[in-house]
């Protein structure tokens, strides 16, 4: 395997190779670059709430810190650090010990987590808290005895072991790759198995010995400050005289900083559609307010547990008829909504498209909303035999803004609200629209 760089020499090109499997730091490189980079460190480090400083001989100081540093770890994977500061500081006020978020359930942190994505981050973050806790074992000290948590990768793992427990191990992420990529001028694919495994003995070869954790935030800082990917400080850089890139821009004309590291193409997004249909409850007689029904998405996969409006997978061709029959038989099969003995079914409208982009999906969602009446406290909704896996809840329309949910049942729900205003003064569907007859499946 090579590492290619190239340079122009007029009309001429010349290709440098090296052997990837021979790049390293040498003692003094690396020594080098541990002072200036923590001398760095210690002067324009960021003041973030996770690295405030803890007393020396404080009782349970070291596992406090892990704490700390695992759940903003966890936070910061995929989300930008001014997003994640708000969200930590309320974690930390409710949760302030691994004890604590022990005790937690499920539905407490996913609203906690709403709006942050990636919700399998704080699934694991609560089974990891458990597991210890309930094993009644400190909290693990190394990183190969934190990677036996479930989601605890290679790197969380590193960090946590190197920032709170002193432990001389690397960590490698988008930041370091870019660092250690420019270091040395690798042209690789960050992406592949073997380059990947390269980067992790770089890296370690780098990490100080007698500050680890701080030298491994330094390089994760130095990421995302100063060498970044699109406008890198050369200039205020601490080791720009070890970088291998900068000097080979400074030579040929053809090579740029940032063409390190290998631009990778992302994966295409795959495209899905669904009808989702906001079913508000309106009690005759009753002054308090209209409740919507949510249910419970499935335990495993994409947003696995979380709380939404029913919803059914369409074609991409899916006309607004076809639309309707897939909700219908989802009504019916899992609500028994054919019967009209406990409610009548005001109105029933199309109210728009709305599109949510995951990092691998992008979701086509057509929303419709349908409004019942219901006598006497009825539950207007009952489970079939077909449906009893499906878990629902009614929550009061001056309780669901409030709730943590997930960004895209959020905006379904803004969509919802401001077609109401314009149905009229009361806030409600404008009864003026026909009721439409529902479509037995």
């Amino acid at each position: 395997m090579k590492r290619c760089t190239k340079a122009s020499y007029g009309e001429n090109d010349y290709v440098e190779t090296v052997d990837i499997e021979d790049l390293h730091f040498s003692r003094n490189e690396a020594e080098e670059i541990r002072a200036r980079l923590l001398e760095w460190y210690d002067q324009s480090r960021r003041d973030l709430p996770w690295r405030k400083p803890i007393a020396v001989g404080e009782d349970g100081s070291s596992e406090t810190r892990a704490y700390e540093v695992w759940v903003s770890e966890m936070m910061l994977q995929q989300t930008r650090v001014q997003t994640v500061v708000d969200y930590y500081t309320r974690w930390m006020e409710k949760w302030p010990t691994i004890h604590h978020l022990a005790l937690a359930s499920i539905e407490e942190v996913n609203e906690m987590w709403a709006g942050l994505g990636y919700y399998r981050r704080a699934r694991f973050l609560l089974e990891g808290a458990k597991k210890i806790v309930e094993g009644g074992d400190e909290f693990p000290r190394t990183a190969s005895s934190l990677h036996t948590i479930n989601g605890i990768g290679r790197y969380t793992a590193g960090a946590i072991a190197s920032i709170a427990f002193g432990e001389a191990v690397p960590v490698v992420d988008g930041n370091v790759v870019r660092v250690i990529s420019r270091l040395k001028a690798i042209s690789e694919n960050p992406k592949k198995s073997k380059i990947v495994q390269t980067f992790w003995r770089l890296a370690k070869q780098l990490v100080d010995p007698l500050r680890p954790g701080d030298f491994n935030q330094g390089v994760m800082e130095l990421g995302a400050t100063v060498c970044t990917p699109k406008s890198p400080s050369c200039a205020k850089c601490p080791i720009s005289h070890q970088c291998r890139a900068l000097s080979l821009s400074m030579m040929h004309e053809s090579v740029q900083v940032v063409d390190y590291p290998l631009k990778v193409a992302k994966t295409k997004q795959r495209n899905e559609f669904c009808a989702v249909c906001v079913v508000e409850i309106i009690e005759t007689g009753s002054q308090s307010d209209s409740r919507f029904l949510l249910v419970k998405r499935p335990d495993e996969g994409l947003l696995a547990g979380l709380w939404e409006f029913p919803s059914v997978s369409v074609d991409r061709d899916a006309n607004l008829s076809f639309r309707r029959k897939a909700l219908d038989k989802l009504l019916i099969q899992s609500f028994g909504l054919e019967s009209e003995k406990s409610h009548e079914i005001v109105s029933r409208d199309d109210v728009g498209v709305y599109v949510h982009v995951f990092s691998h999906i992008r979701l086509t969602m057509y929303v419709e909303l349908m409004v019942l009446h219901t006598t006497g406290g009825v539950d207007p909704l009952h489970t079939n035999e077909d449906g009893g896996s499906i878990i629902r809840k009614y929550v009061g329309s001056s309780t669901l803004p409030t709730l943590g949910l997930t960004s895209g049942v959020r905006q379904v729900y803004n969509m919802i609200e401001k077609f109401k205003q314009k149905g009229g003064e009361s806030g409600l569907v404008n009864k003026r629209n026909k009721r439409r007859e529902f479509r037995k499946a």
